[in-house]
């Protein structure tokens, strides 16, 4: 009876343990970010300093000169939807194994084709797809959390960064968007059906992104024949013609957006077409 007492006692004491639930230790994240026309998807375990040192000669987390899974746990998966530039080399769109070696003032950072391994233990230099060297920089604040971030972000660039203790890592990206919007802007506005909207939005593709101002005038030119009440699209005529030289045309055009967008009572463009008058 005592044994089967015991026996009892046993189970029900392992059952009540295998219940406790705790924190990860490094807990993962998985970060989305869009970029370009596509996204950028990392996920990545983040340990914590606890009062250790990151980075250095001979530290337990990630020495200095020695491959690292730039995270905890399974190694750091990065997925780019799209192509990528990085360094002088693409990256067609997949997934990769972000590994890193921390040097004191070069780290090397490495995209691998095995994103499925287990830290760096089967780490090979013979899968490297890109690597890539940047200089570290020393933060005033402290990060506790390792932490990877996507910022600085444009149409086609933008900064992968690595933030540990008081280090931050910038890894620069670029992606090629302009000549596929071009292609669709091209057929959009050539199609039988363009109206005022396919116009604008060619317009501001001219000008924002393509930098051909002569063509941002030509659509936005369209686009008012279309809705001669938008009185937005005046103020981007007038920036169109500033850049091509004609500051009395631009004027004009920033003139008549102020009247119109008085009447409209928007006068966030009311202050941007007087900007813009200043600026001649």
């Amino acid at each position: 009876m005592k044994k089967i007492l015991f026996v009892l006692t046993t189970l029900l004491s392992l059952s009540a343990t295998a219940q406790i639930k705790m924190p990860a230790a490094s807990p993962t994240q998985t970060l989305i970010q869009d970029f370009g026309l596509g996204k950028i998807e990392i996920v990545y375990s983040r340990p914590g300093l606890k009062g250790r040192a990151a980075f250095g000669n001979g530290t337990l987390l990630a020495p200095t000169g020695i491959v690292w899974r730039t995270g905890a746990n399974g190694a750091t998966k990065v997925t780019f939807s799209d192509p990528v530039t990085i360094g002088d080399k693409t990256l067609a769109a997949g997934s990769y194994g972000l590994f890193t070696i921390p040097g004191e003032n070069e780290w090397t950072i490495i995209f691998n084709t095995n994103s499925k391994g287990w830290g760096s233990f089967e780490y090979k230099e013979s899968e490297d797809v890109v690597r890539v060297k940047v200089k570290p920089e020393i933060t005033s604040n402290n990060t506790e959390t390792f932490t990877i971030g996507v910022g600085n972000i444009t149409p086609e660039t933008a900064t992968i960064s690595l933030k540990w203790a008081k280090t931050l890592v910038n890894v620069p990206i670029k992606t090629d968007i302009k000549s596929t919007i071009r292609k669709q802007v091209e057929a959009s506005i050539s199609a039988p059906t363009a109206n005022g909207a396919a116009y604008q939005a060619a317009a501001n593709f001219y000008f924002d992104m393509d930098k051909d101002y002569a063509k941002a005038l030509a659509n936005v030119n369209k686009a008012i024949e279309a809705t001669p009440s938008a009185y937005w699209l005046f103020l981007l005529k007038a920036k169109a013609q500033k850049e091509l030289g004609d500051k009395t045309g631009a004027k004009a055009s920033a003139e008549t957006c102020i009247k119109m967008a008085t009447e409209g009572k928007n006068m966030d463009y009311v202050r941007s077409a007087n900007d813009l008058i200043a600026s001649l």
